[in-house]
């Protein structure tokens, strides 16, 4: 199984930056596609973004595009996102998600793996 330990959230003011880490562990990292997530108490998990193992292609909700970037280093089993320009709005907990199957990128039931999720806070 693949083991994912997200890391460096925090508080930001707005217009600042921000970079979110997700070390994997366990299976080969590289033969999955990976995505981030973010969860407030008043809502459902959205998407935020994703990276096909492939080609490297990224897809990113319309609310982040432009904003934030999805990478990977398959070096250091690691995916990040980097976060710019946030807003009060983009404050949540980011969750890193594998998965091995075939399906939608941006559906949160089709992920098998998920990590703990870290804070991230952007005042105003």
């Amino acid at each position: 199984q693949v083991q994912l330990v997200e890391s460096g959230g925090g508080l930001v003011q707005a217009g600042g930056s921000l970079v979110i880490s997700c070390a994997a562990s366990g299976r080969t990292f590289s033969r999955y596609d990976m995505g981030w997530f973010r969860q407030t108490p008043a809502k459902e998990r959205e998407f935020v973004a994703a990276i096909r193992l492939s080609n490297g292609l990224r897809y990113y909700a319309d609310s982040v595009k432009g904003r934030f970037t999805i990478s990977r280093d398959n070096a250091k089993n690691t995916v990040y996102l980097q976060m710019t320009s946030l807003k009060p709005e983009d404050t949540a907990v980011y969750y890193c998600a594998a998965t091995s199957r075939l399906g939608r990128l941006d559906a949160n039931d089709n992920y098998n793996y998920w990590g703990q999720g870290t804070q991230v806070t952007v005042s105003s």
